[in-house]
């Protein structure tokens, strides 16, 4: 019935309402799909007992994802884990009597008891809804990235951000998400420690089971940057098999090493402090290991800025 009227709206294919009727389909043989609502989604993929709970919004699974499915889904269908999706539709970060609600359900049937290992994951606002939300499986991993503590203008009145959520509430249910995660077990909170805001916002999540993650030069959408390197994935496959921790981070975090966007953002850093040497022997160990014109150019500038300087870079041999 639902693709039957879907067919009749008219839309184009791929129209959203196209796009809610194929999750219905798919929930209905995986386990199901809930709408809370007029702008959030539950979906459940019923398999092993280990869960993954991540929080996104129907524009990034839309934009970005193969075939328009939930990024948390594609990591635990290939795996055999179970899955739950809450799927916000706008920038609402999750803030919904109807979400609350659903939480509340799942905490009274005790869902989430059924599971040896649950995972909660989400990056910026959904890195809130993560953290925030995660009270309901005391336990659990818990994993966000750049997440907020609040948008309460009370406590967070130095962010100028979003200023359109500030007549939301953030002080009723599953409201301040640092004092969320008191009964999680291991969280991790990544963040950019140079984007101040970001960084203040992680600051409030200081707690002796926390563990503060900092990706510099990264750029502004950190959980992006992450799926674009190819280890968002690894790291949450890791989390669910309860391996992940600030050391596999930092090995699975190497691989920023031949990411272009952070390179290119260490050299903007370089340049912008006027630090000539360093930004050169950048240019030229990323020249070793990649085709890289632009840092071959700007290469050759810093060179002749430092003969002027009466300076020179050492052979290759000599760098470490």
């Amino acid at each position: 019935m639902q693709r039957e009227v879907t067919e009749a709206t008219g839309r184009a294919p791929g129209a959203a309402g196209d796009w809610f009727a194929r999750m219905e389909e798919i929930g209905e043989e995986a386990g199901y799909f809930q709408r809370l609502g007029p702008h959030h989604s539950a979906f459940f993929l019923d398999e092993a007992p280990i869960l993954l709970v991540t929080f996104e919004s129907v524009q990034s699974i839309r934009q970005t994802q193969p075939g328009q499915l939930p990024m948390g889904y594609q990591i635990a269908k290939g795996r055999g884990w179970s899955h739950l999706c809450l799927i916000a539709d706008g920038d609402t970060w999750y803030r919904d009597k109807a979400v609350y609600a659903y939480f509340d359900r799942l905490v009274d049937d005790a869902f989430f008891e059924d599971f040896d290992q649950v995972v909660f994951y989400g990056a910026g606002m959904a890195g809130y809804a993560a953290a925030a939300f995660s009270v309901a499986a005391p336990g659990a991993t818990v994993i966000a990235v750049q997440p907020q503590a609040t948008l309460d203008p009370r406590i967070a009145g130095w962010d100028p951000r979003w200023p359109e959520m500030r007549r939301v509430s953030f002080t009723d249910r599953y409201g301040f998400a640092p004092d969320m995660i008191e009964g999680a077990g291991q969280v991790f909170v990544i963040f950019d420690p140079e984007l101040v805001l970001d960084a203040m916002h992680a600051a409030l999540f200081t707690r002796p089971y926390v563990t503060l993650l900092p990706c510099r030069h990264l750029g502004r959408d950190i959980g992006a940057a992450l799926d674009e390197m190819h280890i968002l994935q690894s790291m949450l496959a890791a989390a669910c098999s309860g391996a992940f921790d600030a050391h596999m981070f930092a090995i699975f975090y190497r691989a920023r090493r031949n990411y272009r966007p952070y390179l290119r953002g260490l050299l903007t850093h370089l340049d912008r402090d006027g630090r000539a040497f360093l930004a050169a022997l950048l240019c030229r160990n990323v020249m070793g290991r990649m085709e890289a014109p632009k840092m071959k150019a700007r290469l050759e500038q810093l060179e002749n800025d430092l003969k002027i300087m009466g300076q020179s870079l050492p052979s290759p041999r000599s760098e470490r």
